[in-house]
């Protein structure tokens, strides 16, 4: 059986969606399948910039060009039996092709404020079309259920396969490398993309109400992207090192070092930084809202989705060695769940079923 897989997320991406492809890829390395052949499909053009107009007119040709002329030829041309869309369903495949696609959230559903209006008019598209695939691969229980939900999906077409971690020792993690700016002592650790939906205001709101009532916490450092967004939530606190995107290898070395990740996502698919962070013997301060418990499991440390309680277990982590350790221990068993190959393993059986 060939297998065309869809690689674009790579080159448009440098989030969750990226991890999985690269993941997923790295997963099929590791097993044995002399009876699939996979074919990468992109047009392998990187666009990261926010510069315009260069970042529209790729994504113009990406979306409107090579997706609907270009990419179901190739599907054709190299006699492929199945087609994996990874992210967004850009191709579609031609009808005697087998087709199975990842459903990785529906965010831009459930809040659809915090998408641009091209993102949120071009998603419902794509959404739209897992209607028409053969099987669809949702990354959580969470997801296969909103997909149920919001699309009115059929339960009987959906898979759920969870996401791996690359940091994970048998998954080949990178050595550990420190960021070439000087971080804390002490410190605790924000990873993530900075759009609103990842709720660092409620970490902002959190230091300075430490501050205005006389509690000295460990300063916080924040990995990720800044989206414009965050800009209206006004200024940081004082005691905050913005990092910017760090490369896997600093992350690792981050996370070991981290009194805790904190985590006050509203919404997630899935929460790779979670899995991260316990592989990496990192406790995590979360909330148990959407697909976090699931990750979570019994590894993290759940508290309500508000100011206090983050401050309460903020406090309690930074005093409490016999508990961070605890969760250390509990963390790094609840990551044993999460390998690409297992994530690799649990699709080829999803193709083999479609």
């Amino acid at each position: 059986m060939r297998i065309a897989l869809d690689t674009s997320g790579i080159y448009t991406t440098q989030a969750g969606t990226s991890r999985y492809i690269r993941g997923l890829i790295k997963g099929f390395s590791r097993i044995k399948t002399p009876d699939l052949e996979f074919i990468e499909l992109a047009w392998p053009v990187e666009n990261f910039s926010f510069r315009q107009p260069q970042r529209a007119l790729r994504t113009f040709y990406r979306e409107f060009i090579w997706a609907k002329l270009i990419g179901p030829r190739l599907i054709s041309r190299r006699n492929a039996d199945l087609f994996h869309s990874t992210a967004n369903v850009l191709v579609i495949p031609p009808p005697k092709v087998k087709h199975v696609a990842t459903l990785h959230d529906l965010a831009v559903l459930r809040n659809p404020e915090r998408f641009r209006p091209w993102h949120r008019w071009s998603a419902r598209k794509y959404l739209q079309r897992l209607h028409k695939a053969d099987r669809v691969i949702c990354i959580s229980q969470f997801t296969a259920n909103e997909a149920v939900s919001l699309l009115n999906l059929s339960r009987t077409k959906i898979d759920i396969v969870y996401n791996g971690c690359e940091f994970r020792a048998d998954e080949g993690a990178p050595a550990e490398h420190p960021p070439e700016c000087k971080v804390p002592d002490e410190f605790f650790l924000f990873v993530g993309s900075l759009e609103p939906g990842k709720n660092l205001s409620l970490l902002s709101q959190a230091y300075q109400l430490a501050e205005s009532s006389g509690i000295v916490l460990p300063p916080l450092v924040l990995v990720g992207t800044r989206w414009v967004g965050l800009k209206q939530e006004g200024a940081p606190p004082r005691n905050w090192y913005y990092l910017g995107r760090q490369s896997d290898s600093v992350l690792i070395y981050l996370y070991r070092r981290a009194k805790a990740l904190l985590f006050p996502s509203r919404y997630e698919g899935f929460g790779l930084p979670v899995v991260e962070a316990m592989v990496t013997g990192c406790p995590v301060i979360c909330s148990p809202v959407s697909s976090l418990p699931e990750v979570g499991g019994n590894g993290a440390y759940f508290v309500d989705l508000n100011v206090t309680a983050y401050l309460n277990a903020m406090q309690r982590l930074d005093q409490d060695d016999k508990l961070r350790e605890e969760l250390i221990h509990r963390g790094v068993e609840q990551a044993e769940k999460f390998s690409w190959k297992r994530c690799a393993e649990e699709t080829l059986n999803v193709y083999r079923r479609a």
